[in-house]
């Protein structure tokens, strides 16, 4: 293993021992180094003052952990409220949570709880589980697997703010079993065959492959492992997917939208079995919206302000639908 760099030695570690034991011990050979490559690339000019916060957070006492995606976060220590928000505005936006932090609410612009709250009755019982979620923003629903008994919870997201967000509400929350590393999928050994359930919510339609994405996920899951795929749908007919002309709900890298009997056949072309959307949900402006943690445009900006059926670009407004299925 090369030698770690000091922050990662302190937030990984722990991570890395862990891992030895386990069916993720192939990925080690690895996993120290591009982490350290992923923080020692100070090209992002944030950087500074995000390593900054990161040192400048108090160190408060935690009475309870709150792990109910109703509330993730901590109590018990009183603290200057004012200070802390301050502290951790310098990190905005937040899009994904809430978190309660010691009285502190973090009102981010997505309501991630709402969508645990869907899903959560249909996937079954993640106790004693390995978990993997793919491009999970800061992490947010990591807590939420703990939660509900995961044994090991690991996010990857390139975006290094929201893994500086996930490392600031580590910070409060103790030493757990969540981990958010800096990398994406494609860093992750293909055909690693090592978790009981993978997570990819809101990542599909940014692939130009959908379909290769499907099956890396696939080869990352144990057999008979579990998939939760949540992702933009489309009316329609099996075999239509929506293909944007140019921009999707003022995103640029949105490509492929199918109907949800083309993501089923999608998932049984890749070799997935006992397939059912369990959750087809529109997007609704209280679920995604501007916030004091997030002011910068959000849902409401991207939909025709004459018929929020429609996006400004004229196509159909987000419909997000959430699917299950097992790895053969």
């Amino acid at each position: 293993m090369p030698a770690l760099s000091p922050f990662v030695s302190t937030r990984y570690q722990s991570l890395f021992t862990h891992l030895e034991s386990t069916p993720l011990r192939h990925w080690l050979d690895r996993m120290p180094d591009q982490i350290n490559q992923a923080f020692n690339d100070r090209r992002h000019g944030d950087w500074p003052a995000w390593e900054q916060v990161l040192e400048q957070l108090p160190a408060l006492a935690a009475d309870q952990v709150h792990l109910d995606a109703d509330c993730i976060g901590v109590s018990g220590s009183h603290c200057d409220q004012a200070a802390l928000k301050s502290l951790l505005l310098q990190l905005h936006p937040w899009r994904k949570g809430p978190y309660h932090i010691h009285g502190l609410q973090i009102d981010t612009e997505w309501r991630s709880d709402w969508k645990w709250q869907r899903l959560a009755p249909h996937i079954g019982s993640l106790k004693r589980q390995r978990i993997l979620d793919v491009g999970c923003g800061n992490g947010f629903h990591l807590w939420c697997m703990l939660g509900a008994g995961a044994e090991l919870a690991i996010g990857v997201d390139p975006t290094l703010l929201s893994v500086v967000q996930f490392l600031a509400i580590k910070h409060f929350m103790g030493n757990w079993p969540a981990y958010l590393l800096p990398l994406g999928v494609e860093d992750i050994p293909a055909g690693l065959r090592a978790f009981d359930t993978v997570f990819s919510m809101g990542v599909l339609y940014h692939r130009r492959s959908p379909l290769d994405h499907l099956l890396e996920l696939r080869n990352l899951l144990k057999p008979d492992g579990q998939l939760v795929l949540e992702t933009l749908v489309v009316d329609g007919s099996a075999g239509y997917s929506l293909l944007p002309p140019d921009r999707y709900a003022r995103m640029r890298n949105v490509w492929f939208i199918p109907t949800c009997l083309t993501l089923e056949a999608w998932l049984s072309r890749c070799g997935f079995k006992r397939i059912r959307c369990v959750d087809r949900t529109p997007t609704r402006t209280t679920e995604q919206r501007s916030t004091e943690w997030m002011r910068f445009e959000s849902l409401a900006a991207c939909l025709d302000p004459d018929n929020p059926q429609q996006t400004v670009e004229k196509l159909p407004a987000p419909v997000r639908a959430i699917f299950l299925a097992e790895s053969p």
